[in-house]
């Protein structure tokens, strides 16, 4: 299966042309799923440390708007993450949207950072404990978000329930790219899973890109960078449950 991951601003000037090069990557690439960052298209809102509801009402009406623009990938599968509000309470959303379906909604984010600079907790709702799997075309995946790729503890399920691939959308620094690639690794070693995340980019240097693609036996196959900000690899769907079968994950196959 052919994948993309990307790291995207969100300055509308800078996005808008970003949003060009993604388009125009993923169609010559002919990506069959793009994963996009976390809350891909609107203002880092999380930055402030109370919760504005005028805000929040805006930038749930822009994102939904954006999100008419992804048939321009030119891509079956396209996952990310959405603000929206159920029954009045904001939530960060993930999301699918397939040529044939649409927008549909997957998980949403339980576990909220809750500090300077990312005061989630305070413009999010927790969402779902639950961490199950999903399916793109041939692809049964998991939705860590973000911080849920420390929810080490969803691997071993992961596993159990032969999943191929845990997708990652991000809103992450640059002073930590190495911790969160480190986990990344992680995530795809335990699971016996590719591991895929996409990240937001920005010059403050607040999100600091870095998206990747590592495969099951924790290789890193591709990251993007400011020269080259999307990524597209071949993965072997099949290669997860041959990894299963090797150390480590043999060793507590149905012993967790």
């Amino acid at each position: 299966m052919r994948v993309t991951v990307c790291e995207l601003p969100h300055a509308p000037r800078a996005l808008a042309e970003a949003w060009a090069g993604l388009c125009e990557h993923t169609s010559k690439a002919q990506s069959e799923l793009v994963l996009l960052p976390e809350l891909v298209f609107v203002d880092p809102v999380w930055e402030e440390d109370r919760f504005d509801p005028v805000h929040w009402s805006a930038v749930v009406a822009h994102s939904a708007a954006r999100l008419r623009h992804l048939p321009e990938l030119c891509t079956p599968s396209v996952v990310g993450t959405r603000p929206v509000s159920i029954d009045g309470r904001p939530f960060n959303q993930g999301f699918i949207w397939t040529a044939d379906a649409g927008v549909a909604p997957l998980r949403r984010k339980f576990h909220l950072p809750a500090e300077p600079g990312y005061w989630e907790d305070r413009w999010f709702d927790r969402g779902d404990p639950a961490f199950p799997d999903f399916c793109a075309g041939p692809l049964r995946f998991g939705l860590n978000i973000c911080t849920e790729l420390w929810a080490l503890e969803t691997y071993p399920v992961y596993a159990e329930r032969n999943v191929q691939a845990i997708l990652s959308p991000r809103a992450t620094g640059a002073t930590t790219t190495s911790k969160w690639l480190s986990v990344g690794v992680v995530a795809a070693v335990r699971s016996g899973a590719f591991s895929l995340s996409s990240n937001r980019v920005d010059p403050t240097g607040a999100c600091g890109g870095v998206g990747w693609i590592i495969d099951p036996e924790g290789r890193i196959l591709a990251t993007t960078g400011r020269e080259q900000p999307f990524a597209t690899v071949d993965i072997d769907l099949a290669a997860s449950a041959e990894a299963r079968t090797r150390y480590p994950r043999y060793v507590f196959s149905g012993g967790d």
